[in-house]
């Protein structure tokens, strides 16, 4: 006898996101049992004496993977409002972080909340993503830059996904900025980042990976590369935000370390796209800042299509940035500023974003076995996804194959 389905999904029309192209199935059913995908196929081929707990008639709702954020800053104190007042008044995002602004001024007021209020002000952040269809999420820290505030962040990030229906990775970005009491001393900064942050936050099994900030105001490659090898021997994968703002040739850094991602990739050239490709290293790309920082250099989509580069697709949810939690729109705002194609900016959303978590043999499609992460939405087909400015036409969210309350 067939173990008992917990929740039949009936008459939907699936993007399995298993194919580039975006296809979409006649109308279907998905069964669930124990939060994983246990049948697919046609209506034709449901067995109608199977068993079931619940049953949900999606009505031809188009069902997708759930969406995948791989790339957020979500846990910080605080904005920085004032800042996009400058910038509308023409400072550039390098002088107003040169002149004691940017990343540090939100590092002053991440250390100083307490666990609870970072907790409060970050989970209406994860709340508002959820809305928009997120059910897997990637949290950075990177506003501690110490020891203490490093691992306060990545507690919350943690608390996080306990206390809500979704699924966080961590990754640990100390290496974001230079915190003021090293003003000057970047690379006893880095030290100290090698040699006791890395190694106590995976000691505590509170990072799944490592970043870094490797630009003309970040970090350099040496310095980056060095904060790598201490991730390799915590036995923690790399990411790196990298060719931003300038070429540091950190993507060809990233991909000899074998990065899950390099990401942001602006000022990329071939020769970093092609140590990408060799390596596997997906192109995550974040037009929320590109579009809120008023960039004008685009990231080369055509080199990564040549070369086979894989492309997800991100809100980078920060407040200097890309303050937005809209990861739909992101989709719309690949397709109009990068020029990506809509089935492009799905997958980037979807089965590349959880290639850039090191999730894809769990996440990213609708596909037997894997996690029953899925999204209803109310539209004919999956290029209104990207296509709707800032809309919302999320029909129903599962997580582990249980719906939530939008």
């Amino acid at each position: 006898m067939s173990p008992t389905i917990d929740l039949l999904l009936r008459n939907v029309r699936i993007v399995t996101c298993a194919d580039d192209a975006c296809t979409v199935t006649p109308p279907a059913f998905v069964a669930i049992f124990g939060g994983l995908i246990a049948g697919l196929g046609p209506m034709t081929h449901l067995d109608p004496d199977a068993p079931v707990l619940r049953e949900i008639d999606a009505e031809g709702a188009l069902l997708t993977p759930g969406l995948i954020d791989c790339h957020t800053h979500l846990v910080h104190a605080g904005h920085r409002a004032r800042e996009f007042e400058l910038r509308l008044q023409g400072a550039s995002y390098e002088e107003i972080a040169r002149a004691g602004g940017g990343i540090v001024s939100t590092v002053k007021q991440t250390r100083e909340a307490v666990p609870a209020d970072l907790h409060a002000q970050s989970a209406r952040r994860l709340q508002a993503l959820m809305a928009h269809g997120v059910t897997t999420v990637e949290i950075k820290s990177g506003y501690g830059l110490s020891l203490k505030d490093e691992l306060k962040c990545l507690r919350v990030a943690r608390e996080l996904g306990l206390r809500h229906p979704v699924t966080v990775r961590t990754t640990l970005l100390a290496a974001h900025a230079l915190p003021p009491e090293y003003a000057g001393r970047a690379d006893d900064y880095i030290a100290h980042v090698a040699e006791h942050i890395v190694p106590e936050a995976a000691r505590l099994g509170l990072a799944d990976a490592v970043d870094a900030f490797c630009e003309t105001i970040g970090f350099d490659l040496a310095q980056t590369r060095q904060v790598f090898e201490a991730a390799k021997r915590a036995g923690l994968p790399v990411k790196l935000h990298a060719e931003q703002l300038s070429n540091m040739h950190g993507a060809e850094l990233a991909a000899g370390f074998g990065a899950l991602s390099a990401d942001h990739l602006e000022h990329v050239d071939e020769a970093g796209v092609m140590a990408m490709a060799r390596a596997g290293t997906v192109a995550v790309l974040l037009p929320g800042a590109f579009y809120f920082l008023r960039d004008t250099h685009v990231p080369p989509i055509d080199l990564f299509r040549r070369h086979g580069v894989p492309m997800a697709v991100a809100t980078d949810c920060n407040p200097g940035s890309s303050p937005t939690t809209h990861l739909p729109l992101m989709m719309n705002m690949a397709c109009t500023l990068f020029r990506m194609t809509p089935a492009e900016a799905l997958l980037g959303v979807t089965r590349h974003a959880a290639r850039a978590l090191g999730l894809a043999d769990t996440h990213g499609t609708v596909e037997l076995g894997k996690v029953a992460d899925l999204c209803l939405w109310n539209v004919d087909h999956p290029a209104e996804l990207a296509y709707a400015i800032g809309a919302s036409p999320l029909r129903q969210r599962l997580h582990g194959g249980r719906d939530h309350a939008l």
